[in-house]
């Protein structure tokens, strides 16, 4: 299953790239099991991922939500402003 992964912000800094195509294995994996898998690869991801929210698809996802096949998995830090 390929699923595209999006980085905004200063997560997009960590990365190094702002969005990159994913190779997984087939089989049902959860939105949560996906953010664990991009904490391992992604350095410095892993301790961030409390405070990052995930949408897939342009809507806001929750972690027991199923990926598929062709999803677009946004990573979305959080913005302050005033």
């Amino acid at each position: 299953m390929k699923v595209t992964v999006l980085y905004f912000a200063a997560l997009r800094d960590l990365a190094g790239r702002s969005e990159e195509e994913l190779t997984l294995p087939d089989g049902a994996l959860s939105v949560k099991e996906l953010a664990e898998q991009l904490g391992r690869l992604v350095p410095g991801l892993a301790e961030r991922m409390t405070h990052v929210r995930v949408a897939r698809n342009e809507a806001f996802a929750e972690d027991g939500d199923r990926v598929c096949d062709g999803d677009v998995i946004a990573l979305i830090p959080p913005v302050a402003g005033g």
